[in-house]
């Protein structure tokens, strides 16, 4: 498999992306929609909650929040989770406008 040239797509391009592959995977949405159902923090029950084993949520947690969607804060032993929600509007204003194309109506092709 050859490299990805993100480097010659604009950063929008390359944001819709990453935000498309964090949504590709079901346990990702599963951790957002629990953390938006308990609008608060959480520290450690999403083992029990999503149904995986605590490494494979560690590295969910870790992607969502490399793409800045959850923020992480360090309380006694355990880092404690919740939506970003500066961070989660934006996405949303950059999605609804990428969604929100159209097509003009007298296009013939196909």
């Amino acid at each position: 498999m050859g490299v990805t040239k993100s480097e010659i797509f604009t950063a929008e391009q390359n944001q819709i992306s990453s935000i498309a592959k964090v949504f590709g995977h079901p346990a990702r949405v599963a951790i957002l929609q629990h953390l938006f159902k308990i609008d608060s923090c959480i520290c450690g029950d999403l083992v029990d909650e999503i149904g995986l084993a605590q490494p494979t949520i560690s590295q969910h947690l870790k992607e969502l929040k490399k793409i800045g969607l959850i923020k992480g804060n360090i309380e006694g032993t355990s880092i404690c989770y919740c939506i970003d929600k500066e961070n989660w509007t934006h996405m949303k204003t950059t999605l609804a406008a990428f969604l929100d194309q159209d097509l003009e109506e007298t296009n013939d092709c196909c």
